[in-house]
């Protein structure tokens, strides 16, 4: 304090008090101070708008008007000076409304001496210090939070938000003001998931790793790792700290290279078999035909018709499985998703049709991709066969859509069929898993096996009893 001159500005509408308070800072040993006398209400806004001060002393009666008046609007004008008021006598009333305000202190008149002052003074400006480093602290924090890309929030115990990065309203797809209106468990996708969160953290404090599945505002499902813990607010009040992790591309990346790998050991595997197989399948076949002949009688012939047949049956299982196996040669071409969809659409009308089964489409006709037109045919009509079949008679609905977003194209088939459980939904496109009685489970490791081909991905949602949808997507020409 005693290093620099002191910028004040004193405002009081009697010269005789201005004059008498003045000699009381210049008492004050060893500290110089600048003081500018502002003698009414309008002059001390005037002054306030063209000067900054180190500290302002109000009095409190301006004649019409008060020093917490001139408070109101010097802050409206930018005041950010600590400010001391100045009456004729104390009121406890007024001590506080102006302290409410921001007031630094509040001092008698009759009471005033040099000790006073250059106290209260000390106290105004060390206060004042500390509050504006706070405020820099806090401003420099809140940088950092708001240009940080993790999806960082505060949030009450009973789950609404008081604040959040604005890379969480980006993660939800919200504005910041409908994320204030929307309590944070509200975006967990399942009700299991919600409930085990809210219990963990009301017992235990503290929530790590907590994997869960969150809906955006546009219905997109996330999968996000979550760790929350309780916190104290300087006043003693617990609420919620929490960081969201997107983890969705590392998820799907994760499942894409394992089922890559599980096709490849599967393509290994299978081409073993085959030789080892065809090897003995060659020998039979042969051997039947030197049977044949020696063979006259018709039942022989019968019987040796069956065995050709059958070793026909497995030749071509065979071949089937190799094919399915092997990665899927494609010659791409340029198409828009529409011609595509509704080709593959029309080769699968006549089983809609007879099921009775309503189709919703929805497509645009300008989103262009390259792919290999059959293959791709291929593969959305094992997935659009699946949804017919999952459905039943005259009560499916079968939802075929097209949209947009950044670089892709997003194609989603879904139906209200009997869904697929969580446990098969992770061996869905496993080579010879299937959960129907006359599968082999290889309609899907094929599909897989040719979206894979395009550089594509595939993700699917289901729940039992209420349906499948499986998302499709592909990144668009450029």
């Amino acid at each position: 304090m005693k290093d620099s001159t002191i910028k004040l500005l004193l405002v009081d509408d009697d010269e005789d008090d201005f004059l008498l308070t003045s000699d009381y800072l210049k008492d004050i040993e060893n500290q110089k101070f600048d003081i500018d006398w502002a003698f009414s209400f309008d002059n001390a806004i005037e002054k306030i708008k063209k000067k900054q001060y180190d500290l302002c002393f109000f009095d409190f009666l301006l004649g019409s008007k008060t020093g917490i008046d001139l408070l109101k609007v010097g802050i409206e004008h930018g005041l950010k000076s600590p400010v001391i008021l100045l009456t004729g006598k104390g009121d406890q009333r007024i001590d506080v409304e102006a302290m409410t305000l921001g007031a630094f202190d509040y001092l008698v008149k009759s009471e005033l001496d040099s000790e006073k002052l250059e106290r209260c003074i000390r106290y105004s400006l060390e206060r004042a210090s500390t509050l504006s480093t706070l405020r820099e602290s806090e401003r420099k924090y809140r940088n950092i939070f708001d240009q940080t890309k993790e999806a960082i929030f505060t949030a009450r115990l009973d789950g609404t938000f008081n604040y959040f990065t604005p890379s969480t309203a980006e993660l939800f797809g919200y504005t910041e003001e409908e994320l204030y209106q929307l309590k944070s468990y509200s975006v967990f996708v399942r009700a299991a998931d919600r409930r085990q969160f809210i219990n963990q953290l009301e017992a235990e404090g503290e929530i790590s790793d907590f994997e869960v599945l969150l809906e955006t505002k546009f219905g997109e499902k996330k999968q996000c790792s979550i760790h929350c813990n309780r916190q104290l607010d300087s006043d003693g009040n617990p609420y919620y700290l929490g960081i969201i992790h997107d983890i969705t591309a590392r998820k799907k990346e994760e499942r894409d290279s394992l089922l890559f790998q599980k096709m490849a050991a599967t393509g290994r595997l299978v081409r073993t078999l085959a030789h080892e197989v065809r090897n003995p399948l060659t020998n039979i076949n042969l051997s039947i035909e030197q049977m044949e002949v020696d063979f006259e009688d018709e039942d022989a012939k019968f019987f040796i018709d069956i065995i050709r047949r059958n070793s026909q049956r497995i030749n071509d299982l065979i071949t089937e499985l190799l094919n399915t196996s092997r990665p899927s040669e494609v010659t791409f071409s340029r198409y828009t998703l529409q011609e595509i969809l509704e080709s593959t659409i029309e080769q699968a009308i006549d089983r809609i049709n007879l099921k009775n089964i309503k189709l919703i489409s929805n497509y645009p006709s300008d989103i262009w991709i390259d792919v290999d037109k059959a293959k791709i045919q291929i593969a959305l009509l094992n997935i659009i066969i699946n949804a017919v079949e999952a459905m039943k008679e005259g009560e499916g609905i079968l939802k075929i859509q097209a949209t947009q977003r950044n670089k892709f194209a997003i194609v989603t088939i879904e139906d209200n069929g009997v869904g697929i459980s969580q446990e098969h939904i992770e061996r869905l496109f496993e080579p010879y898993f299937t959960s129907k009685n006359n599968g082999i489970g290889l309609g899907l490791a094929a599909t897989l096996n040719i979206i894979q081909s395009h550089k594509a991905r595939v993700e699917v949602e289901s729940e039992l009893g209420k349906g499948t949808k499986f998302i499709i997507t592909f990144t668009l020409v450029s």
